[in-house]
Formats: C-alpha cells, sequence, structure tokens
C-alpha cells in the first residue's frame, strides 16, 4: 500500500449574497442579557398581585420605568435572578422581548466569515477561515445549517512546482552539429515500430541540453511522453527553469527530497497521463508514463545512476541499462549525453551498438529565437604544480596564479567557482605527539572535522555511516592536548577565501548545506542574482550548471581522488575535472580554469586541460586491455558482509575455494578469480567487508550455477571496488 493517501480537506463558500448572509445571521444569534427586554403585562395593571419579595421588587422597578428594561440592569438594580424572571413572565405579570446581539462575540465571527468569504470571491480552506475570521468549526456549522455557506470536500494535489513561474521561450537556431545530430534522432522518433539508443558526445557548453528540448517536443507532438534523467538533485532547479520555458505545466519532478505527500501525488499525475514530461535522477527512470517514447539520460557517465548493492532490501540497477533495455523492449528512443562519457558506453558508441552523435564546438547560449549562432572557445586551463609552489614557501591552499586570477575576477565584477570534493574542515584529527587518529568505531575510518561555520562548536563526523561525537580535547591514547585537524575541506576553503580576499562574498554548495528541502534551488538563485561572487562546492557544482557570469574555476586540489585503488580513478578524476572547468566562459565574457595539482604529468591532468575527451580515451583503453578490466574485460564484483572479521575471512575463503571446485568441473572459460581480500573499506557501519573479483564472460554461466550464500551480493559492472 502507498505510504501516503490523498490530501482531502474541507473548503467553505458562500451561496448567498452578502446583504442576504447579514440579514439570517440576526437568526442564528440568541438574545442575551444585554438585548432581552422586560416590561409589566397587562395582568399585572388589572390585578395588583401581591408577590414574595424578590418578585415584588422586579414589578415595582418596572412601573416605576416606562420603557423596557434590559435582565442585566434588573440583575444590578433589585438582584433579579433568572428564576425570578422566569415565574413571573410564566404567570403573565410581566412581559420578555428579545433580539439578536449583533455586537456578541458569535455574531462578530459569522459576519467576518462572510465579509472573507464575499471578500475572496472564491471557495477557502475550512483552515484559511479560521486562521483569518477567528472562527470555529461550530461557527460554519451554523452558517451551513442557515444556507448562508456551503462546506465541501476537494483534494489538495502536493505539486511541488505549483509556485514556479516560466517565462515561455522559443528554440534558438541550431549550429550544423547540433542539426544533423537532431535530425538523426528525429528520423528515429518518427520510426514508430523501432527503438534506438544515441550518444550525445558533445564538450561542456555545445548545447547538449536544445537537443533534449527539440528531441521531448517532437516526442510530445506525437501524443508521446519523456522522462529526462539527471544525476544530482542541485540540477532540478536549472533543468526544471529550462524546461518549463518550453513546455510549461507539462513538466513534473519526483525526487527524494520531496515529501512523501508530493512524491505520491506526482507519481498519480504521472500514471493518469496528467504530466508528459518527468524529471529527476535515477528512480523517475520507473514513472509510470502510459505513453512513453523518449528517455533523455543527461551526463550518462554519473556513477549516481547506479544504485548502491550493499544496501538491504533495495533494487540493484543501472539507470542507464534499465533505459536501454527499455528502449529494446518497447520501441523508446534512449538519447544519452555526456561531454566526457563512461568509457564503456563510448566504447558500445565506437562499435555501433549506439548511434555516435558528435558536438565538438561550445556555443553562447541566447534567448532570441532568431539570434545568429556563436561559437564560443573552450576555456584555456592552466595547470599549477604544487610541488614548485611549496619550494617558493607557500603554504597556503591558494597558488600565486589562483590567487591572482580570482583578484582580477573580483575586481571586473565576475563570479568565481573554487572546486574541493572534499567535504568539511579537516580530513582527520591526529595527534602530534604520538600520531593517533580518530576513527569511526563503526566504519574503521578517520572522521572528519566539521565546523559547521562555528569555530567553537565543531564536531566528528563519519561520512560514511553519519556517526558523529565532540573532538577529544586531550589524546585518547597518550593523553597529550596537541590533537588537531589535518587537511582541507570546503568549510575550510571558505573560510580561508573570506580571509584573504576581503571582496569575496561565498556560498558553499554541498551536501552539508542542501540537506532542506529547497536548499539546491535557494543557493543557485542566490548566485545567479549576484548575492555571491565566489561559490565553492564539491562535486555537486561539477556538471551541468550553466552559470553565465563565471569567468574563473579554480581546482584546488585536482588530486583527491586520482591515485585510489581503483581501476576507474584516473577516469573519474579526467571527467571531474573536465566538467568543472567546463563551468568558466559559459558567455561572451569568456573565461579560464586553473588546475592545482601534485602530479602535473599525469594523462588524466594533461587531457582535462586540454579538454581531450577521445586523447584520453585511447590511454585509458590500453591500460583497460593490458590489464582485462571492462570494457576490454566483463567484470562482476562479490562483497561479503559480516559481523566479525574472522567469520566474514571465513565466508570469503569458502566460498572462493567453492567457485574455483565449480570453474573446474563444469569446465567454464573465461573466467578468472581475484582474491578473497578485505575491501578498500574493510568495516563499513559496522559490518566488515571482504570481496571476490572474477574477470570474464564466464562470470554469468558460474554464479548461475548454485545460489550465493546469504551475506553475499553480486556487483555486475561495479563503479568502484572500494
Amino acid at each position: 500500500p502507498p505510504a501516503a493517501k490523498p490530501r482531502i480537506v474541507d473548503q467553505a463558500r458562500l451561496v448567498v449574497d452578502a446583504a442576504t448572509a447579514r440579514e439570517k445571521i440576526g437568526a442564528l444569534v440568541p438574545p442575551d442579557r444585554a438585548t432581552t427586554f422586560w416590561s409589566l403585562g397587562e395582568k399585572y395593571r388589572e390585578q395588583v398581585p401581591a408577590l414574595p419579595v424578590p418578585q415584588a421588587r422586579v414589578c415595582v422597578y418596572l412601573r416605576e420605568h416606562a420603557k423596557p428594561v434590559t435582565t442585566r440592569e434588573l440583575e444590578i438594580a433589585v438582584s433579579a435572578s433568572a428564576a425570578t424572571l422566569r415565574e413571573l413572565a410564566k404567570a403573565g405579570w410581566i412581559v420578555r422581548a428579545a433580539r439578536p446581539n449583533l455586537e456578541s462575540p458569535l455574531a462578530l465571527r459569522l459576519n467576518a466569515v462572510v465579509a472573507l468569504l464575499a471578500q475572496t470571491r472564491a471557495p477557502l480552506q475550512t483552515a484559511a477561515v479560521y486562521a483569518n475570521a477567528n472562527a470555529t468549526r461550530a461557527d460554519l456549522n451554523k452558517l451551513q445549517s442557515a444556507g448562508i455557506i456551503a462546506i465541501e470536500q476537494i483534494e489538495i494535489v502536493r505539486d511541488p512546482l505549483a509556485a514556479q513561474t516560466y517565462t515561455p521561450a522559443l528554440p534558438p537556431t541550431l549550429t550544423r552539429e547540433q542539426d544533423a545530430a537532431w535530425q538523426a534522432i528525429r528520423r528515429a522518433l518518427d520510426a514508430p515500430a523501432q527503438g534506438a539508443a544515441f550518444l550525445v558526445h558533445g564538450v561542456t557548453g555545445s548545447g547538449k541540453t536544445e537537443i533534449y528540448l527539440d528531441a521531448i517536443a517532437h516526442t510530445l507532438a506525437r501524443g508521446k511522453q519523456a522522462i529526462a534523467l539527471i544525476p544530482e538533485i542541485a540540477l532540478t532547479p536549472q533543468t526544471v527553469r529550462r524546461f518549463g520555458a518550453r513546455f510549461g505545466e507539462r513538466i513534473g519532478v519526483i525526487h527524494s527530497q520531496l515529501s512523501i505527500g508530493e512524491r505520491y501525488d506526482t507519481w498519480r499525475r504521472i500514471r493518469n497521463g496528467e504530466i508528459d514530461v518527468v524529471i529527476g535522477p535515477r528512480s523517475a527512470l520507473f514513472a509510470p508514463l502510459p505513453r512513453l517514447g523518449l528517455i533523455v539520460v543527461d551526463e550518462e557517465h554519473d556513477a549516481s545512476y547506479k544504485s548502491d548493492v550493499e544496501f538491504p532490501y533495495m533494487p540493484a540497477y543501472h539507470a542507464r541499462e534499465v533505459a536501454l533495455q527499455i528502449a529494446r523492449a518497447q520501441n523508446v528512443v534512449v538519447v544519452l549525453g555526456s561531454a566526457t562519457p563512461d568509457l564503456e558506453t563510448f566504447d558500445r558508441a565506437r562499435r555501433g551498438e549506439l548511434q555516435l552523435l558528435e558536438l565538438p564546438q561550445r556555443v553562447i547560449a541566447h534567448t532570441n529565437a532568431n539570434a545568429p549562432v556563436r561559437y564560443q572557445a573552450l576555456p584555456p586551463v592552466e595547470i599549477v604544480d604544487l610541488r614548485l609552489e611549496l619550494k617558493r614557501g607557500n603554504r597556503s591552499m591558494f597558488s600565486q596564479a589562483l590567487r591572482d586570477a580570482l583578484n582580477e575576477t573580483l575586481a571586473r565584477g565576475e563570479q568565481a567557482i573554487l572546486f574541493l570534493n572534499r567535504r568539511g574542515t579537516a580530513q582527520t584529527v591526529v595527534c602530534r605527539d604520538c600520531g593517533y587518529v580518530c576513527k569511526c568505531p563503526r566504519c574503521d575510518i578517520p572522521y572528519t572535522l566539521h565546523s559547521f561555520g562555528n569555530q567553537t562548536a565543531r564536531d566528528l563526523v563519519c561520512h560514511q555511516c553519519g556517526k558523529r561525537r565532540a573532538i577529544p580535547r586531550k589524546c585518547p591514547a597518550c593523553g597529550s592536548a596537541r590533537i588537531r585537524g589535518l587537511g582541507v575541506g570546503t568549510e575550510k576553503l571558505e573560510q580561508a577565501v573570506r580571509d584573504e580576499f576581503p571582496n569575496a562574498q561565498t556560498l558553499r554548495w554541498d551536501w552539508d548545506m542542501t540537506q532542506g528541502k529547497d536548499a539546491h534551488q535557494e543557493i543557485l538563485d542566490a548566485f545567479l542574482r549576484g548575492e555571491a561572487n565566489v561559490l565553492i562546492g564539491t562535486q555537486m557544482i561539477a556538471k551541468g550548471l550553466d552559470l553565465p557570469r563565471v569567468t574563473l574555476v579554480g581546482a584546488v586540489n585536482a588530486d583527491t581522488a586520482l591515485f585510489l585503488p581503483d581501476f576507474r580513478a584516473a577516469e573519474r578524476a579526467f571527467q571531474l575535472l573536465t566538467q568543472v572547468a567546463g563551468r568558466a566562459g559559459r558567455s561572451a565574457l569568456g573565461g579560464r580554469a586553473i588546475l592545482q595539482t601534485y602530479n602535473p604529468d599525469h594523462y588524466a591532468i594533461q587531457t582535462a586541460a586540454k579538454h581531450a575527451y577521445h586523447a584520453f580515451f585511447e590511454r585509458e583503453q590500453s591500460f583497460r586491455r593490458a590489464a582485462a578490466y571492462p570494457p576490454a574485460r566483463p567484470l562482476t564484483r562479490l562483497i561479503f558482509t559480516g559481523a566479525l572479521a574472522a567469520s566474514a575471512q571465513d565466508a570469503a575463503q569458502t566460498l572462493a575455494r567453492l567457485l574455483l571446485d565449480r570453474v573446474r568441473r563444469h569446465g567454464i572459460l573465461d573466467v578468472e578469480l581475484l582474491g578473497p581480500t578485505p575491501a578498500f573499506y574493510a568495516k563499513l557501519r559496522g559490518k566488515y567487508r571482504q570481496h571476490i573479483l572474477l574477470k570474464g564472460a564466464g562470470a554469468h554461466e558460474l554464479l548461475s550455477l548454485y545460489p550465493l550464500p546469504i551475506g553475499w551480493r553480486i556487483d555486475v559492472e561495479p563503479l568502484n571496488l572500494l
């Protein structure tokens, strides 16, 4: 069953005109002591009876006053009780006359409700009526029973885009390369009985998104629907803005930062055909569009498209592969796009499994549909050797080149991006006397120091399991007070920018700053409005963002992921650096990028600086062929997690022996077993990890013979070996 239900609320609407309503309200307001009047009856005047003292006092008082007297006055003047007045009236000695008290609290509330509904001239939710008219449900029930208002139940659709406004935009003129790519995709869309898969490989700023938009528009014109996948929730605001300008209210978003109710209502609207274009990360691929015709996978190389196979009760899948399977099964067109395609994807395109469409030139974006096409050179990238900076005595985070460039950029009133793929203030906390390192007991990896903008309240945080603890005042091992943070993160970088550049107004965009529901959009909007001139962030800012005033990008440490024990480390570093450098110079202002590194001769750094994807592909392919890694040879990873280190090791060795025995007994060819060994992260979330690697196409046959023991998980074509 769904985790949420439709949101049903009551609303009130006026069913008579305001004047009639005010007349009817009089019948709903009871008289009170101030509006109930008493006078002597004719019976008393004719007989003048002998009455008990309390009753006689009332009658004498009334005889002395020619005009009727209120209940309140009688209570004050002769201490008349309600029982006394009731007995006199019952006997006919006095006469009661009453009128509604239109100044009573009840009358004021009822009139306020009518005035509010008359002013809005539209139904209002009862909650809004309660708040604005100070009314209660009993008040509304009175008005409803008198036929003044109607109370109805309606469903409120929880639409995360309800507050969005879009400025319609016409499609711009395409470049020759864009038009050639678009025509190829168009031919596939017009072939109703065939699916097709394309790889749009275009440099950063080459106009890939414009091809996506044209393809979606053509799909909608044919009565079909589309899904556009994006790798990061951070890209949602910009994507929604661009897609909304073309498709208006036909778009919808679905991702994990929406409330359960918003996701539920969006899912139902998609299923009912009310949304034609679904935007979101990998889970959006399963949106129940009834007439699906196109799937776009932007930044297809991104690792976030694959779910984590180690999380229990979660389906393990790669959105790109699922999209391609849908294309084959449902005759849907799939468009993959990236400036730095995954090596396996580009290899498929080279082998003809995907249709390769190249966009080698950057285009200056414009909003005028008839404006001529203007090309822009890719930003020049300068490599700074940090070893030389140290020799010159520069121990700060900023090389002289980056410092000068940042000062010049700020002086011109332009914007800059500083990229560091490390969160926090320091990467670890170390005792300077004995070398003790503060580690997470659940993961056996160093804590990261976070200040969260407050240098007096700092915490140690594990980035794997989220465990927190206070920074120790003394070393737990030797008692020394010389326990300090080591390394840098985005928090420390932000503080350094503020200290060294007085003109800098900073914004930080990383995981710690984006836990709020609309945090991504708020940061992006603030930067676009010019509230900050330096944007500091992790990989969130490295992909897809179009920031026209950014003329400088600085990678503070280009080596962060370069030497991890993973065969994809160089590829990930190249992709990240190429993407972040591509954020610069996306307008007529131009731009440049600076990569700070201790390894300036590494081929990933060199090719990223030249925006040379093809050169990197050839170099990395030769390494993969030599080491027999994908795409040269299929790879499967078997991962075991257990509560005890010894039991995890025993389980891994036992399975390795069993697999080798199966290979011999069944004569399976093309499979090579590596391991077992402890994983790089040997302990995560309180569990010890061992893994076995299977190289070769024979792994599928081997694993299909028998089910794996409990505790093992299979990762086909793993994205990392950590």
